[in-house]
Formats: structure tokens, C-alpha cells, sequence
């Protein structure tokens, strides 16, 4: 599984509404991952309304549509949430059985805001990345 690692960006949610946009310009399938609820509730809302001309159809990936649907929301990685062609963790943590997540996603996307807090929580994950044998690429986006 490939990792890339996008920092230094303005604001993380509206950051991973681009990537999805570009992940679904190249038809591929994508899972925003966090275990808080309330971060993928505000994501589902940002996914409606970043941009007036384009609809990103997206649903929980426990919805009776998600095997319809190319863009899926979850805050679990369980065996029940299907694969993707992309995976993004927008989770403070790296996802859960990160070493198991190779079989079902094909690429893994980080995305860390400017704003030291995160900074520091996005440090940590590279390192586990790292250290899970994973080699992720960093992307400087302070200028994006």
C-alpha cells in the first residue's frame, strides 16, 4: 500500500474534499476514515457544500447504497466496510490494523493541518508509519 503524507494544509477537511474530487476525476473508489463521528458528520457536510457545480454522491459505508456508491464515510475498519481504491485518514491516530489494510486499499492518504496541535499528532503517525515498515511520501501543501 502506498502512503502519502500531506501536510502543512490550511484546513484539513476542506483538504480531503480536493482529494476526493481528484480520486473521483480518475474514477477511483475512495473511504474517508476517523473514529470520531462528529469529524465525519462535519465531513459529510463539507462534501455537500464545497463546491455549488459538483455533487460527490457519498454515503456510510454502512448504508444499503454503499456498494453503489463511490465515495463512503466510516469510523470503523472493520471487516464489514468494504475496500477502496483510496483510503483517507482524517483519524488522529493511524487507522486500526494498519498492517492488515495493504489487502483491501490499494493507497493510503494523511492529511495534516498547519496548526500545531495536529502537527504534532501528524509527527506521530509518520513515525508509526515508519515503523510498520511502510515508507510514506511527504507532500509539503503549504502553498496549495
Amino acid at each position: 500500500m502506498r502512503i502519502d503524507f500531506h501536510f502543512n494544509v490550511e484546513h484539513r477537511l476542506h483538504y480531503a474534499c480536493r482529494v476526493v474530487r481528484r480520486a473521483r476525476a480518475d474514477d477511483l473508489t475512495v473511504l474517508l476514515f476517523a473514529r470520531d463521528t462528529d469529524r465525519l458528520a462535519r465531513m459529510d457536510a463539507a462534501l455537500w457544500t464545497f463546491s455549488a457545480l459538483e455533487f460527490v454522491p457519498h454515503v456510510d459505508a454502512a448504508s444499503p447504497l454503499a456498494a453503489r456508491t463511490p465515495v463512503l464515510l466510516s469510523s470503523s475498519l472493520g471487516g464489514a466496510v468494504p475496500g477502496c481504491a483510496v483510503l483517507i485518514n482524517l483519524d488522529d491516530d493511524v487507522p486500526p490494523g494498519l498492517a492488515a489494510l495493504s489487502d483491501r486499499f490499494g493507497r493510503l492518504i494523511d492529511i495534516v493541518a498547519r496548526d500545531d496541535d495536529d502537527r504534532q499528532r501528524g509527527r506521530a503517525r509518520f513515525r508509526a508509519y515508519r515503523d510498520a515498515g511502510f515508507q510514506p511520501q511527504a507532500h509539503d501543501r503549504g502553498g496549495h
